[in-house]
């Protein structure tokens, strides 16, 4: 079974975000890109299980303040 082509995609994150995730990333053993890949398809998956977004509270923005 061949791997299905990766498409390329610019991505902006915010310096303290980029930071979380890159933390996150080794923690994990991960490179950003793969930490990042990681967490969408986490996210795609949890939404095709459940049929909804989480946090369900679309409106409130994200606390993006990270130490």
């Amino acid at each position: 079974m061949a791997a299905e082509p990766k498409k390329q995609i610019p991505l902006r994150l915010s310096a303290s975000l980029y930071a979380a995730i890159a933390a996150w990333a080794e923690d994990d053993f991960r490179s950003v890109n793969g930490q990042i890949e990681y967490l969408l398809t986490e996210c795609v998956r949890q939404r095709k299980k459940n049929g909804s977004p989480i946090p369900k509270e679309l409106d409130v923005p994200p606390d993006l303040h990270f130490e």
